[in-house]
């Protein structure tokens, strides 16, 4: 009885044996490999990373696992694609001394049985998703020489026992979310070489303890909240290289002796803070360093001697209160290496020396703007080649622009607006022809506008208001197509009409040609700037009516035709548009004024001036129109009558239209001729000639698969080595033939840059006599956007966030063009990264290379879908709620697409990530974290620091304006794209840092 006692108590004890792993201490070799195939059970597997991880082998030739003798003594798993929990079995690799788990997808907390491996060295866990707090009990494992957690989701506090790890080399915390103060603690690790507490939601004072870690080399607490001063201790820590406590709200001086204090100083960042006083002259014995960013802060007084910062590279000194005159420069013709230099927005005055030519060659940013700087350019510049960036607008600078800038052939941005230059803008513009950004505003400029700068074919801004130009507008510059965020011409003295070629402005957001003395009539091809928002062309001499093509601009918000000559009535559809100004006075305008839309609100509309108006709302105090319900009544019986006639009309037109193309369908055609496909001419290929092209059809020849059939690579001739794409359609599946005739007519019309050019299209039949269709378009080398975001290939690198900005507005502009950019409107249906390929010069392209996209070109309102014949199904994560709801199609579908594009581009998730589902999606993923929780949010890949995180809250802000639910509040891509193209340009002086 007493032996069942025993047994029946035992009980319990032996079932939490079962279910808890065994102490470390009872580890043997058996042990090891149970618990890296515990360890193997608690992880999803994509990549088949760990395949190896099987009883078939010995377990220390698995994949990332090394032994001594036969046990586990290191643990290395990056970049494998990993995704699940750490199990808590890792606590039973007794011996273990490395764990590398980087770069993966590991999620939940840390397990506290890691603090059970008395002999780990090394714990890398970069770059996950784990949660949860640092285990508190981290100091049982007393040789840990390094700590990463860098860029997970770790949260509480940062536990003191870390001031307990005596070999302790290596701290890496940077962007979590941990809270509260930095442990004093942690200035007892002596041995203490780097230290990385950036973005991690610290607040409080920096503990002046940190001043005892006399072998620290790297130092990084920026963007936290920390106050008070910077400990003096620190200054004092002469193997210091990296200094970076930017973005806080620390205060106070920075100590003379630095320079002498830090002799080993690379990178000093202080940016972003409330700094006072002046830069310590003893900065210049800091021999060695290469960066200095003291920006935004309140540093006063004189720029000191430079001279020996030999091996400087960026200086950036912007937003201060900085006195001197530009004399400084001097001490910089030794920095050799200097590439960036920025110290605008100070009280700097006096000249720009001469001794600026013998800056650095490599010098590709120069930032002089708001100061007070006076005089002429010396001509020297013209020797900093490789120049990208140049602003020296808002100051007091005069004279002729040197002719010496032709050789700045590699610039990009040109801002030398608010200034006093004179003279004719010189001929020498021609040769800058990659500039994207000309601001010459607010000058005394005179003569002809160059048409040279009509070749400029990458412009995106040129703005020459306010000077005193003459003559008339060049149709060069009405051509450039790539104009996407200003042209102003406004307060000049340009005369003559305005070119018909200003319909060529297709992406323009902003047309401002006021206060000139153009004469003639408002342009009909004005209509085809389809992305236009403000249009000013006040204070001229124009006449005529106001075209009724202008009903096209739906984007407009902004109309001012005022102090003009123009006559006839008010246009009805200026109260269709979406207008918040619109200014029509002094004019010679008649008639009815419209009572909707902007003309409901009287501080929205400026009618005075003109003679003989009457109606509108009470408010504008018109008078009420002669003869209006009699006119009303006409009108009214007359519409009785048509209206019979005209929908008899329209659906006899229908009828004929629908036969036609049956009869057509129906029709054998070998090859598509150019009639066909709206007068594009496309090359004639055969069955033969593609399976030539494709070696056979051979499966090497494949690059991807789609619902409707595969894609081939194809030499359409070997001696030129003509590369292209080709769609073969299986035609055993439904819908196939549907789709053909579908892009068919959709593409076969239409060119653009950011689209997919279709070659050639091939309706015959193949040797053994049966049906064959294909398609044929460009082959783009750098494959799809999705391999670019989720493949872990070395073939396909990390995207910086200037590529990515590139790539979105590629897109932006390829889907515009298909909703606004040819006679027939065009929604993609089925827009995602893998229908988005690159071309060798990473341009992006809306393509079909995966799931078959089906286009309408049936045209609905902006908002409003009509259901589709097609039955566009698109694809998990990317199709709009109301798709599955409606069956219907929309241009606002196209836009929450790619919202969702952009979503995915810049946090690396797929809309299908495990971490969505129910009320969860990547659209409330990212605007849950806007604007504060960025850190948390964005690609791991994505390097940041300062100010380029304002600017990925605003690319976000655009992804989840355009993916709301309801397509009403969707951002039109109209103004998608010029907000995107504006981020871009400010972008440009940091391109090097993203």
């Amino acid at each position: 009885m007493a032996n069942l006692m025993t047994f029946l108590l035992s009980l319990p004890l032996f079932f939490f044996f079962l279910t808890v792993p065994p102490p470390a201490t009872c580890s043997t070799n058996q042990t090891d490999q149970l618990s890296l195939l515990a360890i193997k059970s608690s992880l999803q597997d994509p990549q088949r990373a760990l395949t190896s991880w099987n009883q078939s082998l010995p377990f220390c030739s698995w994949r990332g696992v090394q032994c001594r003798g036969d046990r586990v003594v290191a643990l290395t798993l990056s970049a494998l694609g990993l995704v699940g929990s750490l199990s808590p079995h890792i606590g039973n690799l007794s011996l273990l001394t490395n764990i590398t788990l980087r770069d993966n997808s590991f999620q939940g907390p840390i397990p506290p049985q890691i603090t059970l491996l008395t002999r780990l060295q090394l714990l890398d866990l970069r770059n996950n998703s784990f949660t949860g707090e640092i285990p508190k009990n981290i100091s049982n494992c007393p040789d840990l020489v390094q700590l990463d957690f860098t860029m997970n989701l770790l949260s509480g506090a940062i536990p003191n026992e870390l001031g307990f790890l005596p070999k302790l080399e290596v701290i890496g915390f940077s962007r979590n979310r941990f809270s509260g103060l930095i442990p004093s603690s942690i200035g007892n690790l002596t041995t203490l070489q780097r230290l990385s507490l950036g973005s991690c939601r610290l607040s409080g004072e920096i503990p002046d303890s940190l001043g005892r870690l006399r072998r620290l080399s790297f130092l990084q607490l920026s963007e936290n909240g920390f106050t008070g001063s910077i400990p003096h201790g620190l200054f004092n820590i002469s193997t210091i290289k990296y200094f970076d406590v930017s973005v806080n709200s620390l205060e106070g001086v920075i100590p003379s002796t630095i320079g002498v204090t830090l002799p080993n100083i690379a990178v000093l960042l202080l940016e972003r803070n409330l700094f006072s006083g002046p830069i310590p002259s003893s900065i210049s014995n800091a021999s060695l360093i290469e960066w200095i960013v003291l920006s935004s802060n309140n540093f006063t007084g004189p720029v000191p001697n430079l001279e020996r910062l030999t091996l400087i590279q960026d200086f950036f000194l912007h937003s201060n209160l900085i006195e001197d005159d530009m004399s400084f420069i001097s001490s910089l013709t030794n920095s050799t290496k200097l590439e960036r230099f920025d110290v605008s927005e100070n009280m700097l005055s006096g000249s720009l020396p001469e001794s600026l030519a013998n800056l650095s060659v490599l010098v590709n940013m120069f930032d002089i703007h708001k100061n007070q700087i006076h005089g002429s350019i010396p001509s020297g510049i013209g020797n900093l080649v490789n120049l990208d960036v140049v602003d020296l607008s808002h100051n007091l600078l005069d004279g002729l622009i040197p002719m010496s800038m032709s050789k700045l052939s590699n610039m990009h941005n040109l801002f030398m607006g608010r200034n006093r230059f004179g003279g004719e803008l010189p001929s020498l513009f021609g040769n800058m022809t990659l500039l994207s950004r000309i601001q010459l505003d607010g000058n005394e400029l005179s003569g002809n506008v160059p048409s040279s700068l009509g070749s400029f074919s990458s412009l995106l801004e040129l703005d020459l208001s306010e000077n005193k130009f003459t003559g008339s507008i060049p149709q060069e510059i009405m051509r450039l197509s790539s104009l996407s965020i200003v042209l102003n011409l406004s307060h000049n003295a340009l005369e003559g009409s305005i070119p018909s070629e200003v319909g060529s402005l297709r992406n323009l957001a902003a047309l401002d040609l006021s206060s000139n003395r153009l004469s003639g009539v408002i342009p009909t091809s004005l209509s085809s700037c389809v992305s236009l928002q403000r249009l000013y062309l006040d204070e001229n001499l124009l006449q005529g009516e106001i075209p009724a093509v202008m009903s096209s601009l739906m984007g407009l918000q902004e109309l001012d035709l005022s102090r003009n000559n123009l006559s006839g009535s008010i246009p009805s559809f200026l109260e269709n548009l979406k207008l918040q100004k619109l200014n029509l006075s002094f004019n010679r305008l008649q008639g009815e004024v419209p009572s909707r839309g902007v003309f409901t609100n009287v501080s929205s509309v400026s009618l005075d001036g003109n003679q003989g108006f009457c109606g509108g709302i009470g408010e504008l105090k018109f008078p009420a129109c002669k003869g209006a319900e009699s006119s009303k009544g006409k009108l009214s019986t007359l519409w009785k009558i048509l209206i019979p006639i005209l929908v008899f009309g329209g659906l006899c037109i229908v009828v004929l239209v629908f036969l036609k193309c049956k009869k057509t369908e129906e029709k054998p055609r070998p090859v598509v001729s150019s009639d066909d496909t709206i007068g594009v001419q496309l090359l004639r290929l055969s069955y033969a000639d593609l399976l030539k092209a494709t070696n056979g059809f051979s499966e090497s020849n494949v690059v991807g698969f789609g619902r409707f059939g595969s894609v081939y690579e194809a030499v359409l001739d070997d001696e030129k080595a003509i590369v292209a794409a080709v769609k073969v359609l299986n035609l055993d599946v439904r819908g196939a033939s549907k789709t053909f005739m579908a892009e068919c007519r959709a593409l076969g019309g239409i060119r653009h840059r950011n689209l997919v050019k279709l070659v050639s299209v091939c309706d015959s039949v193949d040797f053994k006599g049966n049906d064959f269709k294909a398609l044929v378009y460009e082959f783009k080398a750098n494959g799809s956007l999705d391999k670019w975001l989720h493949n872990s290939n070395e073939d396909f690198k990390s995207l910086s966030i200037i590529q990515r900005l590139n790539i979105a507005l590629d897109i932006a502009h390829g889907i515009k063009y298909l909703h606004f950019g040819s006679a027939s409107s065009i929604i993609h249906g089925d827009l995602k990264p893998s229908n988005i390929l690159l071309d060798h010069d990473m341009v992006a392209c809306v393509g079909d290379f995966g799931l078959a996209k089906i286009a309408s070109n049936v045209l609905p309102s902006l908002y409003e879908s009509n259901a589709s014949s097609f039955g566009i199904k698109g694809t998990l994560g990317y199709v709009p709620p109301e798709y599955g709801a409606f069956g219907s199609i929309s241009m606002q579908g196209d836009v929450y697409s790619f919202g969702i594009i952009l979503l995915e581009m810049f946090t690396n998730k797929r809309p299908t990530n495990d971490l969505f589902g129910g009320e969860v999606n990547l659209h409330r993923y990212v605007s849950s974290a806007l604007p504060n929780g960025l850190m948390e949010i964005i690609d791991p890949e994505l390097e940041m620091g300062g100010l380029k995180m304002e600017f990925i809250g605003s690319i976000l802000n655009i992804g989840v304006s355009c993916s709301k639910e309801n397509p009403r509040d969707r951002m039109p891509i109209t103004l998608v794209e010029n907000e995107l193209a504006d981020i871009l340009a400010q972008l440009q002086p940091f391109s090097l840092d993203v």
